[in-house]
């Protein structure tokens, strides 16, 4: 068995933190390929060392001395390095990396420079082989990961050292200049270093006991989710739940590797599994039903009417969407009556155009009547065991109708798994909580 883990910024933030990884990789001999982020916050006054590099790099870009920030970020590696007790001159690898560094040193070298200095050290204490990451993510000049060639190089890699440990965030193109992933990329490496490698699991640790069933700034005591299909994982993201993003477990998801969320300073916890599927059902899953509650504020509808439509239903909405589309406004719902239909969309990407869009439409002849309704919040309802029950919407439209909450819209997904109501801003809060005391606990 294989075990690739990933640490994120906040299990490697001080010598402490490093103590606490290297109990965990110790813990079962499996664990032989690691994934580090750039150090995070030790408190909330403290800085991130990327938060530092890219600070650092507008200091050179403009010519104003960077001494201060460097000063500081060398004195994190040195903290940590003495903590631990190790021996690599850590203070003249930083200084000599920055001696050779001027106004065309590139944003993405300097920032994974965080990264790089964090593998070099947790390399050393926990005895295993430092990979640079640039030797083994092959960046196309595309901009797009080789998947082949990565693969291909870090497979050699592991067959020579066995354990390794290697940055998160960043590659190479093949003339050696770095690039780096997109923030929160670290969590992109690791995923790709599991596939590669076809990995039993994918350990991500992080500063969270797993994925909570709803915004903890809600319901402050919400409970973790013990299990989320991939499907449902992107349901809960694309509403705006703080869940790995759904392209940070793409290459995972495609080789079938489950990921496996882990809190670095509560190691015995379980956390969350995500996966395709789940043969058998968890006693408590499958009573409680619901697996999640998301949902974000300020979105507008523009109601739609015209008196018999009929078959002219098609060609108007056709016409309604060209014009939304012309506007570069994203639909997320178009919920659809007899005689008319609405459509619902971010509140932010009409700006100030709002007359424009209402004028346009109000002149379309094929329309009768066009009405505004701002302040609206969408609230998704996941869960994969909902397609296997009868009444769940009933129940959830009642519970709501109970607490005087109006909903808005209604929409159910095609696979049955998400249920999405929108309720006005000022419901917003009250209705998620609602939800979650009612079907969650």
């Amino acid at each position: 068995m294989l075990k690739v883990l990933k640490f994120g910024g906040s299990s490697l933030a001080s010598s402490e933190q490093f103590a606490k990884v290297k109990d965990i990789v110790k813990a079962e001999k499996e664990r032989e390929v690691v994934i580090v982020s750039a150090p995070g916050k030790r408190d909330s006054a403290d800085n991130k060392i990327t938060d530092l590099l890219y600070l650092l790099h507008a200091h050179i870009r403009y010519g104003v001395s960077y001494e201060p920030v460097l000063a500081m970020i060398t004195e994190r590696y040195e903290e940590i390095k003495k903590g631990c007790g190790l021996t690599t001159d850590i203070g003249k690898s930083i200084k000599e990396t920055f001696d050779k560094v001027d106004k065309k040193t590139s944003a993405d070298f300097i920032a994974s420079r965080g990264e790089y200095f964090c593998a070099i050290l947790m390399a050393e204490y926990l005895g295993f082989k430092f990979v640079d990451a640039a030797e083994w993510v092959v960046f196309d000049y595309d901009g797009k990961v080789n998947n082949a060639a990565s693969e291909e190089k870090l497979r050699e890699f592991k067959k020579v050292y066995g354990q390794i440990v290697t940055p998160g965030f960043y590659g190479a193109y093949t003339s050696g200049d770095i690039k780096v992933f997109p923030r929160g990329g670290s969590d992109i490496t690791g995923a790709l270093a599991a596939a590669y490698l076809n990995a039993d699991i994918y350990e991500n640790w992080t500063d969270v006991s797993g994925i909570l069933m709803v915004d903890p700034k809600i319901v402050p005591d919400s409970k973790i989710i013990a299990r989320v299909t991939y499907d449902e994982l992107r349901e809960l993201s694309y509403m705006g739940a703080s869940v790995l993003h759904e392209d940070t477990v793409f290459p995972v998801r495609l080789k079938d590797i489950p990921v496996n969320i882990r809190n670095t300073n509560e190691p015995d916890a379980p956390g969350t599994i995500i996966g395709e599927r789940f043969e058998d059902e968890l006693t408590e899953e499958h009573e409680r039903f619901i697996t999640g509650i998301a949902g974000k504020k300020n979105f507008s509808i523009i109601n739609i009417y015209k008196s018999r439509i009929g078959e002219d239903k098609i060609k108007l909405l056709r016409e309604v969407l060209e014009i939304f589309d012309r506007y570069e406004i994203p639909v997320e719902q178009i919920p659809s009556g007899v005689d008319s239909f609405s459509v619902v969309f971010p509140s932010e990407s009409l700006g100030n155009r709002q007359h424009d869009l209402m004028h346009e439409l109000g002149s379309n002849e094929s329309i009768d009547d066009c009405q505004l309704t701002e302040g609206i919040s969408l609230i998704a309802i996941v869960g994969r065991q909902m397609a296997y029950r009868t009444g769940i919407s009933g129940k959830i439209f009642k519970t709501l109708g109970e607490n005087k909450i109006n909903i808005r819209t209604i929409e159910q997904g095609s696979d049955e798994i998400n249920i999405m109501v929108g309720v006005y801003n000022e419901d917003f809060e009250r209705a998620v909580k609602v939800l979650y005391d009612s079907f969650a606990r």
